[in-house]
């Protein structure tokens, strides 16, 4: 389509000082700010802060839960009759200064077998849950819904897991008579030698405060849930005394201290387990880390903008169409190197800080990684042609610079903030070219996890790919309403 010597022209029109002062403030705006924050943040543990437990496959999790166990040979199984749950939300609105009685959603209490007591290991369980009936669930993300209802005195639950080597299958009664399945769930690599037993564990209350006009942000409060038990009878259990444990930390709140310990309790034949935690995926994937590393890219964007705007705006009525793609080429392969290294720098370097810092950084594995700077790097390339397009097409820089930060940078500016109601976020990321920085999310949303997956916690409504979809549409139309622009004026000459 163009030559090599074309090319190498507009290379050395776009290396003119004012240009690539630009590309340096936008590489400084993005390193610099992300190195801000991560200098900033320092350890406030005693020793090393603990970090997030990790399954098998790497994923970051949460596990915690008091766990009342027997070893659990190769074949056997545990059955309970669960007469009551109950459970206490501290502090909740309006009254926050109230201890109130109630189960947040997915407060969760029932039987479970595990490899071990080691957060992060592989598990199933059946389980009562606050709102959402009884569950069985494995492996932190995988979850098959049971029969609705409660567990009370009026209308106990019987729960029952049975072990077929790596295979358990979860099965509830209303009477301990008729039995339906729930679900199977293999465990590749359990130990001949696992736990079995009762467990409970609650989540944080999450309550959203309203800021902005319409926009929220998240609190989440202290919570603790009690399952009472009876009729535990086991199969291929070892011989032995039950032991009763926390897996993960626990009893260290004010609350817990001053008013009720997690733990269990054995009373004329009734074992009452409580704990606080949550067994499940966490929904962050690292991406809160991210998000902290990545404060300049809005700001390292603008000076982009400015030069793509006002070098499309200079385009002449004898300048033809090659000479209009070579430029936008030689722009986006600057634009892309630029970003690349700055966001590249400013994600390595400040994960580097921080844990030089002894700050505990979320696990973001090698692809996710590579996705994240590349993705940023082709979307910012792609914006920096979308505005040239818009300067070829006014022809008044100063309108394509307007243009194109309404389109991009203000956009995403204002939807990842929490300044807005949730939903009108969502459709800004919906409906701009903004939609393309979805390339950065990494969190995923969970329907067994309550968090606020909101843009301003760092949440695309659209997949990254139909975000990039909808920033090409948005070029594709531009630059072909340039083009022909161009093509005209040179008719016209």
């Amino acid at each position: 389509m163009f030559s090599r010597q074309l090319l190498h022209r507009e290379w050395r029109a776009l290396r003119r000082p004012g240009r690539l002062v630009a590309f340096a403030l936008a590489a400084v705006a993005v390193i610099g700010l992300g190195f801000l924050p991560a200098f900033g943040v320092r350890s406030s543990c005693p020793g090393p802060c603990p970090v997030a437990p990790t399954a098998a496959d790497g994923s970051t999790v949460a596990d915690r839960f008091w766990f009342v166990h027997r070893d659990l040979g190769p074949e056997g199984s545990i059955t309970v009759r669960l007469t009551d749950m109950t459970g206490t939300i501290t502090y909740p609105p309006p009254d926050h200064d109230e201890i109130v009685s109630g189960l947040v959603p997915w407060a969760k209490t029932g039987i479970i077998v595990k490899d071990g007591t080691e957060q992060g290991s592989a598990y199933a369980a059946v389980m009562m849950t606050g709102e959402h009936g009884v569950r069985m669930q494995h492996d932190y993300t995988h979850d098959v819904a049971g029969g609705p209802g409660q567990a009370t005195p009026e209308s106990p639950r019987w729960l029952r897991l049975t072990r077929d080597g790596d295979d358990i299958t979860g099965y509830e009664s209303a009477d301990g008579e008729q039995w339906d399945e729930i679900g199977t769930a293999t465990l590749d690599g359990l130990p001949d030698t696992a736990q079995v037993g009762l467990f409970a564990t609650s989540p944080g209350d999450l309550t959203l405060d309203p800021v902005g006009v319409g926009g929220s942000v998240e609190t989440v409060r202290f919570t603790q849930a009690s399952g009472v038990f009876d009729h535990v009878s086991l199969e291929g259990a070892a011989d032995g005394a039950w032991r009763s444990e926390s897996v993960g930390a626990m009893n260290q709140t004010d609350w817990e201290k001053d008013h009720q310990r997690s733990g269990s309790s054995e009373t004329a034949g009734e074992i009452t387990v409580s704990g606080t935690g949550d067994i499940g995926p966490l929904s962050d994937e690292g991406f809160n880390l991210l998000r902290l590393l990545l404060l300049g890219l809005p700001i390292g964007l603008i000076p982009l903008v400015v030069v793509a705007a006002r070098w499309g705006a200079r385009t002449t009525a004898t300048e033809s169409r090659r000479t209009f793609v070579a430029r936008a080429t030689v722009l986006a392969a600057a634009s892309f190197s630029t970003v690349l290294v700055a966001v590249g720098a400013a994600v390595l370097g400040g994960q580097a800080i921080l844990r030089s810092h002894e700050v505990p950084v979320p696990h973001l594995t090698l692809l996710t990684g590579t996705r994240v700077i590349v993705g940023l790097a082709v979307v910012t390339a792609l914006c920096t042609v979308l505005t040239y397009c818009l300067g070829a097409l006014l022809r008044r820089g100063w309108a394509a610079v307007l243009g194109g930060l309404l389109l991009t940078v203000i956009p995403y500016v204002v939807a990842t903030n929490p300044f807005l109601p949730d939903e009108v976020d969502r459709w800004i990321l919906r409906v701009t070219p903004a939609a393309a920085f979805a390339v950065q999310q990494t969190g995923v949303e969970y329907p067994q996890v309550v968090a606020h997956f909101a843009p301003s916690n760092g949440y695309f409504p659209l997949p990254a790919w139909v975000g990039l979809a909808v920033l090409c549409v948005y070029l594709v139309a531009v630059w072909w309403a340039a083009i022909r622009r161009v093509e005209a004026r040179l008719d016209q000459s």
